[in-house]
This record gives structure tokens, C-alpha cells and sequence, in this order.
């Protein structure tokens, strides 16, 4: 069986897989532009300006003097031409190294500064070089310092670590968490027009599916699915009318003819009888599911008086055909529906049971429901579901109609009943009619 497609495929995975795709390169464009723009060599690392400030003093006459503090020893280790200029706002200031002639010119002048990245040309990059300003105890001093020297590619990386990767975790979190609440949110609609098409069924005929809620996309095929069902109304309503109009006239030439077959002195011609029968049998049967749908009248009946009043028009035909019939009222309830309907159930099933069953026929009435059971030889499991399709045979019989079971099943449907199909505890058959809340 070929699966179906899906929309959350090319709704969501794909455009996420795109969006994380671009994201990738343009990170990666990003790094790789940064990375061409750099032409200045190595730079000296900023870390060194903390370490610089801690290690620098004020002597008893306000001036500025270097204390070899642990850490800058260990600067000094990692880089041997370390050296400095720190400066206040007052012009006084403390050297330490040897600093390059080329930024003798800013010696008394780094106040005026407050942030620069200097960079040597040639190895070993001696006038790479970092000015900034810094708060410390003795007030804030403007430093000027060389040190470890460090690639810009690091800082690109780091960079990329500290920022770029954040903002791409939170990219993505974002898209998948949003983007799948936004395509549920605009095929809402969807959903919704999918719950009442699986409401409509040939007992709602006249309803259609809600175009209001559903995307622009989506509106093309739920107007062309309200078009079909309402083609499949306007069919059915036709066809409804023939059979209705088709049985009204048949009943006419139905009568004259079983009176001619009646009246006939051939034997050959009154052997038609049983035929003609048959065909008023279901002429009227066709017109009952006419009026089932047309003329339905909701009354309260007491079930009981429905089962004395068949048992008592079918005995004198259950009795002739060599059987017997008989009542059981264990308990009868008020029922709300057309008891004309209700009876004439009761009549097609009994009639069933006369036609198929066996000699003895029991019609027993419990509340809100009622069974008929026989002694005859049942009917199989599998074709407990068939034999309310119209027409459907279990034997080959020359009597029947074929419709009085779906006529049963019909009626049920109408009344929001149900009709069931049991085995009798001594052998044949249990139709139980059950009228629920009716």
C-alpha cells in the first residue's frame, strides 16, 4: 500500500534543514571574511592590561613605581620583551622594559588615549603594541604595552565560540520549537473540515464542509468536495424520487393484476399468485422506507402493545403454515418513535422467522427491547452482517422479498437503535431490536 504523503515534510523539516544550511555558511562566510580582512600580522593579547595595572604603585611622593607581583613575573616569563608605559591623568608615569623610540612622542601624552591595537609590520613584531585605560586603587592609569603576541584567527574562533554558536543554538532552538506551531496553527483548519467530513454520512444529507477556517491554498478542494456532495444530494434526491413515485404507481397494476390472477379459472395463471404477491410485498416495502424518511411521526407507545397487536394479526398465518407463536412480556417500557415503523419491524422479522426459521416462534419483549427467536437452523457468523444488505439471500427461496431485513436495519438507523443477531439457546435464531434512549 503506497503511504500517503505528508505535509510536515516539506512544511517544516525542509525549510529547518534550509534555514540551518544558511546559517552554516553564513557563519562560516562571517569567519572567512574576517579572517581575508586581517593584513596587520599578530597583536598583542589585552589580557596583559589587568596584570600591568595591579603591579603598578604610588610611592611616598605620589608617584608611580612597578611592583614585581607574581603574575607579572610570570608575564615576563611567557614573553622576555615585555615592556610598558603607565601614566595618569596627572602626566606621571612608570616605564618598565625598554620601550620602541617610535612611541617616545606618545610618553607624557597616553591620557589623551583610551583604546588602540598597534601592530608591527615585520618580525618579531616588537612595535605590536595595546593602549587602554584602566580603574585601579591609585586612581585610572592609561597603559601602553607590549607582550604575548596572539593571531587574530584565535580571536575569530573565540569569537565564534562565545557568540556566534549562542546565537545559532538559540536559531535553532527557536525553529523548532515555532515553526512546527505555526504550520499547526494554519492547518487548523484542516483538522477541523477533517472531523466534519467524518460526521457526514447518508443520514445528513445537506451538509457541507466550512470554508472559513481553512488556508487560501486549501479552499479550491473543500469548495470542489461541497460541489461533489451536493451533486451526490441532488442524485439521491432523484433517485429517491423515482422509487417513491415508481411504487406509488405500481400499486394500481399490482392490485388489478393479483385480482385478474385471483379470478383466473387457469390453474397456470392462479399459480402466478404467490409471484404477484412478492411484488406487492415490495412495493410497499419500498414505500415504507419512503415514509421512513419522509413521514415519520415521534410518538410515546408502550412497546408491549406493539408486540400483542403483530402476534396477534401474524398467529392466524403462523398457525396455518403449521407453527405456533407466542408472547413472553418480561418488562415494557414507554418508548419515544413512529410505532408504525416499530410494528411494522416487528412484522418483518417475524415474517422472517416464519419464511426461514423453524415451526416455533417466540416474540419476547424486555423494557426498551424486543426479540424474536426461532428453533430453525440459524444463520452463520459471517453472513450475520449481509443479510440486512437489500436483496441479499441466505438460500435461494421462491417467497421473500429480500428487503424486509434491510427495511429492519433501516428503520433502527432512523430511530438511533440497533438490531443484533444472536444464536438461540436451543438451536436457531435471536434477532434483539434494542431502542436504547428512544
Amino acid at each position: 500500500m503506497t503511504r500517503s504523503p505528508s505535509l510536515k515534510r516539506p512544511l517544516i523539516v525542509y525549510p529547518l534543514v534550509f534555514h540551518f544550511v544558511t546559517l552554516l555558511v553564513s557563519f562560516s562566510i562571517l569567519i572567512a571574511v574576517a579572517l581575508r580582512i586581517d593584513s596587520g600580522g599578530p597583536y598583542t593579547d589585552e589580557r596583559i592590561i589587568p596584570i600591568i595595572a595591579d603591579a603598578v604603585e604610588r610611592d611616598a611622593a605620589g608617584g608611580l613605581s612597578v611592583v614585581m607581583t607574581w603574575d607579572l613575573a610570570d608575564l615576563r616569563t611567557e614573553a622576555p620583551d615585555l615592556w610598558f608605559v603607565a601614566e595618569d591623568d596627572q602626566g606621571e608615569r612608570v616605564v618598565f622594559g625598554t620601550v620602541p623610540e617610535h612611541y617616545a612622542s606618545l610618553l607624557g601624552r597616553l591620557s589623551d588615549l583610551s583604546y588602540a591595537q598597534l601592530r608591527g609590520r615585520v618580525a618579531p613584531y616588537e612595535l605590536a603594541a595595546v593602549i587602554r585605560r584602566e580603574t585601579t586603587e591609585i586612581g585610572t592609569l592609561t597603559i601602553l604595552g607590549h607582550g604575548a603576541l596572539s593571531e587574530l584567527g584565535f580571536m575569530v574562533v573565540f569569537a565564534t565560540n562565545t557568540i556566534i554558536l549562542p546565537i545559532f543554538a538559540l536559531l535553532t532552538l527557536t525553529s523548532l520549537l515555532v515553526t512546527p506551531w505555526i504550520v499547526r496553527r494554519s492547518l487548523a483548519g484542516v483538522s477541523r473540515i477533517a472531523r466534519e467530513a467524518e460526521e457526514i454520512d447518508a443520514d445528513s444529507r445537506g451538509r457541507r464542509l466550512s470554508e472559513t477556517y481553512v488556508p487560501q491554498e486549501i479552499a479550491p478542494l473543500v469548495r470542489a468536495v461541497n460541489d461533489a456532495l451536493s451533486r451526490l444530494d441532488d442524485g439521491y434526491e432523484r433517485q429517491r424520487r423515482f422509487i417513491a413515485s415508481a411504487s406509488h404507481e405500481l400499486r394500481t397494476p399490482i392490485a388489478v393484476l393479483a385480482s385478474k390472477v385471483d379470478t383466473a379459472e387457469s390453474r397456470a395463471v392462479r399459480a402466478l399468485a404467490l409471484d404477484v404477491q412478492r411484488l406487492a410485498t415490495m412495493t410497499e416495502q419500498l414505500l415504507d422506507l419512503h415514509r421512513l424518511e419522509n413521514n415519520r411521526q415521534e410518538m410515546a407507545f408502550e412497546l408491549a402493545a406493539v408486540g400483542r397487536r403483530v402476534v396477534a394479526d401474524l398467529a392466524p398465518l403462523v398457525i396455518a403454515s403449521g407453527g405456533s407463536i407466542s408472547l413472553d412480556v418480561v418488562d415494557s417500557e414507554t418508548c419515544t418513535g413512529d410505532a408504525a415503523a416499530l410494528e411494522r419491524v416487528l412484522m418483518n422479522l417475524v415474517q422472517n422467522a416464519m419464511d426461514h426459521g423453524g415451526t416455533n416462534i417466540v416474540v419476547r419483549v424486555l423494557g426498551t427491547a424486543f426479540e424474536v427467536e426461532d428453533d430453525g437452523p440459524g444463520i452463520p457468523p459471517h453472513e450475520r452482517e449481509r443479510v440486512f444488505e437489500p436483496f441479499h439471500r441466505l438460500r435461494p427461496r421462491a417467497t421473500g422479498t429480500g428487503l424486509g431485513l434491510n427495511l429492519v436495519r433501516e428503520v433502527m438507523d432512523q430511530h438511533g437503535g440497533k438490531v443484533e443477531i444472536r444464536d438461540a439457546p436451543g438451536g436457531g435464531t435471536v434477532f434483539r431490536v434494542d431502542l436504547g434512549g428512544v
